[in-house]
């Protein structure tokens, strides 16, 4: 099974391309106002253009209007978007791109307002960010309900095995990065995002073997 790999929150072009080198299979470009990783245009093209045909990137809102989600995929090329608030399954159905629709906790109910979106599953009532680590295997009743997911909330590189171990029969379709690999401020360490990449991959290896 291949776990898709997010490094959320790049904010400088050579991150970019350091997530790119390490295996990641997406980034996420910011567009939360005011999020420390928050993105000026002028450089989420940037970004956008020097990893171009080699990543997914996703471009990342909360309960923004759709003119400004408009704007910003006007003028920036992106492959997907993620909702991290409280926008509705009409608000998610209005983008044309694929959406990822962040909720909090293993909700199933809130789970189920979203069918057929993949669902980025954050901490239950600290999420958006905050880095704070919970009970990642409770989402495992999700995936029993048919949702493709993906973890988020307090992961690292020294935590993520753990995470991915804590479910049992069908690992989640992905996992979400941001503040595990950063080093003093928003900018990415390499080392601690190849460290996380190659955790990953060891989980996917074991799984295979079974």
């Amino acid at each position: 099974m291949n776990i898709r790999i997010k490094i959320c929150g790049i904010t400088h072009p050579d991150d970019a391309q350091v997530a790119v080198d390490a295996g990641a299979d997406l980034i996420g470009l910011n567009f939360v106002p005011g999020s420390s990783r928050e993105l000026e245009i002028k450089t989420a093209i940037a970004i956008a253009e020097r990893v171009a045909g080699q990543i997914e990137r996703v471009a990342v809102f909360r309960d923004a209007m759709p003119d400004e989600i408009e704007r910003v995929l006007r003028r920036v090329d992106l492959e997907r978007v993620q909702l991290h608030g409280q926008e509705s399954e009409e608000d998610v159905e209005a983008i044309d791109l694929p959406v990822i629709k962040s909720i909090e906790g293993a909700d199933l109910e809130a789970a189920e307002q979203y069918p057929g979106t993949i669902l980025l599953v954050d901490h239950p009532t600290e999420g958006g960010g905050g880095g704070k680590v919970w009970s990642w295997g409770d989402s495992s009743i999700l995936i029993e309900h048919g949702h493709d997911i993906i973890i988020a909330g307090g992961l690292d590189p020294d935590n993520i095995g753990e995470a991915l171990g804590s479910f049992e029969d069908v690992l989640p379709w992905g996992v979400d990065v941001a503040t595990g690999v950063e080093g003093s401020g928003p900018r990415k360490d390499p080392a601690r995002i190849a460290a996380f990449v190659e955790a990953v991959r060891k989980v996917e290896g074991g799984a295979g073997e079974e």
